[in-house]
């Protein structure tokens, strides 16, 4: 899971690009990186770490022009110790292209061996972003027929793209002396949006994963990109959008309204925040047909992102809520830190008990989600050493019992505490006197309540659906042997690019 954006503005945009990625640091604190476009000049900081860390003054003024895109990333594809795979991307032909991308593609080992062999293009790295890049790079020199480009020729490259790649991909792009091109898979798995800012000497767009990116730095938001939708904004402000996919489906990823999303972004038309709300009222109604109401005290949110759904839980059965963990909000998220170990370890650096609220009580805890169920016992471990008499466990989400393909940093089985076990043997794995899950219906009628138009889901890790239609028991397989990978370089100074190409080039 990562977070990009891109800016055609008109004036310096180091500092919006910067101050956007920040608003998006909640989805990738592995790596971050900023390119700007300065007349024929890319130029461009990337390095592991938060963005606070990663960027230092004298990198901010080594990024001037107008327009630039930036990504934060956690890695799910490809190595993560080379500081090289941090994003953007860059490609010098046909173009010279700048490239960030969100999401996994399914099909990038069969991509990369088809641009070695037929479109005589090497990919550096094991990154699926790259093996993007490349495809898209291709299918614009094939559509320009090798001369300049124009909106036709650029839509037609996308419409291109789409059919040769499979899986989720939202991407932002620069392409040298043009413009900003940004476009997103035609199942819309990934989020992305635009936003326009009205600027003294004209319009001003931004273009980014979620809507809190665009708020946050000023802009309005105009509307989601539509699955399978490519938008080009040229260097003037001109923006144009078309519909480059044959059978666009707007199957987002529900994990993004459980857990990843900020709750004050909308995505697809949907509150992140009324979304999760939603979710306690029937998350509460399960609770109320599985568990004796009687016996619970008092209910307790896990920090941060199921707090919504424990409130209106608690609401919907009167019963009282109270804050009994307090998160140490510089403690980066387990879900996505490497090794059961170190989870664990930051489990407790992370939460600590607030012990009047917990002793001589019976508790229900409220999470968003259960994955592999080392926070979840962590954390029933630390309610009982702070002297609850009883601790229920309810969870937002259904039982994650498959691995996920399109970005999420959960691929093998045998991580996921729910694999081949019932929820009672998950319960006590846990330490839980009793576990409730939210119904898969029921959390997909929670975002549908919202927006009626969402038909299907892409919520593959709770039912195993896999909405490309491309996964198959061998894939998974090969998936799980080829894990690993964890970043292991903190060096400070980073990945510094200042490229400079000819005007005929472009």
């Amino acid at each position: 899971m990562c977070g990009i954006v891109g800016v055609v503005g008109r004036g310096p945009v180091n500092q919006l690009l910067y101050d956007s990625l920040l608003l998006l640091q909640h989805r990738g604190q592995d790596a971050a990186g900023i390119a700007t476009a300065q007349e024929n000049h890319f130029n461009m900081f990337k390095a592991h770490g938060l963005v606070r860390d990663v960027f230092r003054t004298r990198n901010m003024r080594s990024l001037p022009g107008t327009s630039g895109i930036g990504q934060v990333r956690y890695p799910t594809a490809g190595s993560s110790i080379s500081e090289e795979e941090a994003q953007p991307f860059y490609v010098n032909a046909p173009f010279g292209i700048m490239f960030a991308h969100n999401g996994n593609l399914t099909n990038w080992r069969e991509l990369r061996e088809s641009l070695f062999r037929i479109d005589r293009r090497h990919i550096n790295t094991n990154s699926d972003s790259e093996v993007l890049l490349n495809v898209l790079a291709h299918e614009l020199q094939s559509s320009a027929n090798g001369v300049s480009l124009d909106d036709d020729a650029i839509f037609r490259a996308v419409a291109s793209m789409h059919k040769r790649v499979k899986g989720a991909y939202a991407v932002v792009a620069q392409i040298a002396g043009y413009g900003l091109l940004a476009f997103r898979d035609p199942n819309g798995i990934r989020p992305l949006c635009i936003g326009r800012m009205e600027g003294e000497h004209g319009p001003e767009w931004m273009v980014a994963s979620e809507s809190v990116a665009l708020e946050g730095s000023g802009f309005i938001f105009v509307r989601d990109v539509d699955p399978g939708e490519a938008i080009f904004i040229d260097l003037d402000g001109r923006m144009v959008a078309r519909q480059c996919a044959d059978n666009p489906q707007l199957t987002p990823c529900i994990f993004e309204y459980v857990y990843f999303a900020r709750p004050d972004s909308l995505i697809d038309g949907v509150s992140v925040y009324d979304a999760r709300l939603r979710m306690g009222e029937y998350l509460a109604d399960k609770v109320a047909r599985t568990l004796r109401l009687g016996e619970i005290d008092v209910v307790m949110p896990i920090p941060d992102s199921s707090r919504p759904a424990a409130m209106q839980l608690a609401a919907r059965l009167d019963l009282d809520y109270r804050e009994g963990l307090i998160k140490n909000r510089y403690v980066g998220r387990t879900f996505i830190m490497p090794g059961q170990a170190v989870r664990r370890k930051s489990v407790r650096q992370k939460l600590n008990a607030i012990g009047t609220e917990f002793k001589g009580k019976n508790v229900l805890l409220v999470d968003d989600s259960i994955v592999r169920g080392t926070t979840s016992r962590e954390i029933v471990d630390m309610a009982r050493a702070a002297g609850a008499n009883k601790v229920f466990f309810a969870s937002a989400a259904p039982p994650v019992r498959f691995p996920n393909v399109y970005g999420i940093d959960m691929p093998t089985q045998s991580e996921l505490i729910a694999t081949g076990r019932t929820d009672e043997e998950i319960a006590q794995t846990i330490g839980a006197d009793a576990l409730v899950y939210q119904d898969l219906a029921d959390m997909q009628q929670s975002v549908r309540d919202i927006n009626p138009r969402m038909k299907r889901f892409e919520a593959s890790c709770f039912d195993g659906d896999y909405v490309t239609g491309d996964i198959t028991p061998e894939y998974l397989a090969r998936l799980g042997q080829s894990r690993g990978g964890v970043l292991e370089d903190d060096s400070p100074n980073g990945l510094q690019f200042n490229m400079g190409f000819a005007a005929s080039d472009a």
